[in-house]
């Protein structure tokens, strides 16, 4: 959540600022800002709502500055308005930050007695007045005193008006990059801000600080030793944050499947021994016959694919896997015993649940392995290792392309561990024969948007929505949920078929569309009969069904249809119609797609 852009050395700072905001949009906002330090002082300007209402505000004659902060705000402490916004001023100090000061109320008493005026409800505020109070005229030193004092998390850039080539940054739970350029130096929340200016960049952790002058970087810890990072490059292009012709980022990146899962598990299978390399996983044969339980964490549509490993490694690795709540793990007393391996799974790499659920488990002595899509992110960092999933950058807020990529990858750890106990040659051959064709097998789906389009036509007007599932297609219905209420904020839950008998039948109506994935499998008989309940009660049905199932077609209002497959591979395909129908409902009622109300695609608070 929340977006940071700094830049110093650029003649041209508050267009590149404005550019690096925009490409920032996709991490969800409330309101921008930015900050420039010109010649005749500090030009602040902020507003309510999207970018194009800051853009329309700036008076580009006063923008000749070559050092400046900007951002976008996702609203924490206080409503989301024009004197919340970001940047803050104290003085000549102009700050902005990711995060929450947790002791922002007492620090604010304390300023208050000395004579600081407040004029926002933000704690980004107060740390802003800290500062401010520390200053002496080393903008460095004021940042590390605040810092040692306050707590809770934060991603701060920070400029004062008499040191006018200088920016700092720091962070502490929040994520930082630094671009290094030839005469100017950038920094902020997400690559993404930065690329087309620079490819070279620095990743801070937590608890690092960083001056950005003209002439240079300096990386210290923020209590000021000096540290040595590595400048790291980047190797997607820009194109991958452009919409290629598509109307919405997430449709784009919906299309994008067939590539992406390949990208998934290119190079990484063996068909002729039917086993897996997968270079991340610093574990030997010995470590992987000797782990006796797994567990996952993660959140969302993570948490989701998270569920859909646990049927696959259960199934073909024979390993006990619990699916944990990353948000909830570390607020009980998780047992973690000897060959205890945790997969930790998060899209940005930088979710703060999920970072913080594995830095339990590491306590606890767990064997970590991250699974995510970013380089260079936090837990792509911290975790003892790991696997990329290679879906590029994904800018629409509501996940797609990394959901069915992070299976990809779960898939292949099924097989790499199933190899080293029971599974045989013969067997995983036949898996990545099959694993292999899935990427065509999308596009067949795919294919039906057009198709799909007019069933969402048909219910854009409802309220709520239930999805049904099975097995392995279980957790597709919940994610199928999860996407409807993201993007369209109809009403709609996911249930396991079985369960619509304890409860939710009671809400089958005319009015309540009923979406089953209803493919052919060992429980297709059983789901039959549930479908067959939901029309006794004359519910709408709409049914993803397997390429000529005639049965349940007969008794469904609208049906879409996936090639047939393995059945566990069949959350890859299921998936797909679902994210389509969502993206279709939520465009024919005049939502924003790509950046629903209240959301943010990377949760960096709790």
């Amino acid at each position: 959540m929340c977006g940071i852009v700094g830049i110093v050395g650029s003649p041209n700072a508050a267009s590149i600022l404005l550019e690096g905001l925009k490409r920032l949009e996709y991490r969800g906002y409330d309101s921008a800002g930015l900050a420039i330090m010109g010649p005749d002082g500090q030009y602040v300007v902020k507003e309510k709502g999207k970018i194009v209402n800051l853009e329309a505000a700036l008076n580009w004659d006063e923008l000749k500055g070559t050092c400046g902060i900007g951002h976008t705000r996702w609203a924490t402490h206080g409503p989301p308005n024009q004197i919340n916004a970001h940047p803050h001023v104290s003085g000549k100090v102009a700050l902005v930050h990711n995060g929450i000061i947790e002791n922002h109320a007492a620090l604010k008493i304390q300023l208050t007695n000395k004579g600081h005026e407040f004029e926002s409800q933000t704690d980004t505020e107060v740390l802003a007045h800290l500062i401010d109070d520390f200053y002496d005229g080393d903008l460095v030193k004021a940042v590390q005193l605040a810092l040692a004092v306050v707590e809770g998390a934060f991603g701060i850039a920070v400029t004062h008006l008499d040191e006018p080539d200088l920016v700092i940054g720091a962070r502490r739970g929040s994520p930082l990059v630094v671009g290094v350029g030839e005469g100017v130096n950038y920094l902020a929340s997400d690559v993404a801000a930065m690329m087309g200016h620079t490819r070279q960049v620095i990743y801070l952790d937590d608890g690092e600080m960083v001056t950005l002058r003209p002439e240079g970087v300096q990386t210290t810890t923020i209590d000021n030793k000096k540290i040595t990072k590595a400048i790291e490059e980047i190797t997607w292009d820009l194109d991958q944050i452009q919409k290629g012709g598509y109307e919405h980022f997430m449709l784009k990146e919906i299309f994008e499947q067939p590539q992406t899962i390949r990208d998934s598990f290119r190079g990484r299978i063996l068909p002729e021994s039917g086993d897996v390399k997968l270079g991340g996983i610093e574990l030997t044969d010995w470590e992987l016959r000797n782990i006796r339980r797994i567990i996952i964490l993660a959140c969302g549509t993570s948490w989701h694919a998270g569920l859909v490993g646990e049927y696959l490694l259960e199934e073909y690795a024979h390993i006990p896997v619990e699916v944990e709540y990353a948000s909830e793990f570390r607020y009980r007393s998780p047992i973690i015993e000897p060959g205890t391996l945790c997969l930790v799974i998060s899209q940005s790499g930088e979710t703060i649940d999920t970072l913080e659920a594995m830095r339990e488990a590491k306590r606890k002595g767990a064997k970590v392995l991250g699974i995510t899509n970013v380089v260079g992110s936090t837990i792509a960092r911290e975790s003892e290792c790991g696997v990329f999933i290679h879906a590029g950058p994904e800018i629409g807020v509501a996940s797609t392309k990394a959901f069915t990529s992070q299976v990809t990858i779960l898939a292949l750890m099924a097989i790499l561990f199933g190899r080293r106990t029971h599974l045989s040659a013969d067997r995983g051959t036949q898996m990545l024969k099959e694993l292999v064709k899935l990427p065509d097998l999308v596009q067949k789906v795919l294919d039906q948007s057009d198709a799909i389009k007019k069933i969402a036509e048909v219910y854009a007007g409802h309220k709520n929505c239930l999805y049904l599932g099975r097995g392995v297609n279980f957790p597709i219905a919940l994610e199928g949920a999860l996407k409807l209420k993201e993007i369209s904020y109809i009403h709609a839950e996911g249930y396991p078929a079985a369960e619509m008998k304890h409860g939710p039948i009671a809400l089958i109506d005319p009015d309540m569309p009923v979406v089953v994935i209803a493919t052919k499998d060992g429980s297709y008989d059983k789901i039959v009969g549930n479908v067959q309940e939901v029309r006794a009660r004359d519910g709408k049905i709409i049914s993803i069904v397997t390429e000529g199932d005639t049965e349940i077609a007969a008794l469904s209002d609208h049906v879409i249809t996936i090639p047939e497959t393995m059945n566990f591979w069949t959350p890859l395909l299921s998936v797909i119609p679902l994210q389509l129908l969502a993206y279709h409902i939520a465009v024919i009622r005049g939502e924003d797609v790509d950046q629903p109300r209240n959301l943010a695609k990377a949760v960096t608070v709790e």
